[in-house]
């Protein structure tokens, strides 16, 4: 097993429970974290064999787009459909950051991580 990483993924959307973050929106940044064998792609160099960054980001982007209330629910939506793609996968991490969240003082983010499997007993 090795792990594979998507650190720091950028989008700017429209995710919270308050009427101004709808509308203002906010700058996010995604970590996702797979843990995988990839030992066809390190004896055949084959991009079959292993996860593909650019699909990561695209199952990434596809959810940043359409507002939710919670991170924790967008985090569990981005680790299902990567788990549709790469059902092999052993472990997946998301950590979604909040950059300057509303919360009455000065934050650089708030954060949220959610595991697979060991949230999802």
């Amino acid at each position: 097993m090795g792990t594979v990483r998507l650190e720091g993924a950028s989008f700017y959307a429209y995710h919270g429970v308050y009427p101004e973050e709808k509308v203002l929106g906010n700058q996010f940044l995604v970590d996702i974290e797979l843990t995988y064998s990839f030992r066809k792609a390190m004896e055949e160099d084959a991009l079959e064999g292993t996860v593909d960054y650019g699909e990561l980001y695209a199952i990434t982007s596809k959810h940043m787009q359409t507002p939710v209330k919670l991170l924790e629910h967008l985090a569990h939506l981005i680790i299902e459909e990567t788990l549709q793609m790469y059902p092999e996968s052993q472990r997946i991490a998301v950590t979604i950051k909040k950059q300057q969240p509303a919360v009455g003082g000065l934050v650089a983010y708030s954060s949220v991580t959610v595991n697979y499997p060991e949230d999802y007993d």
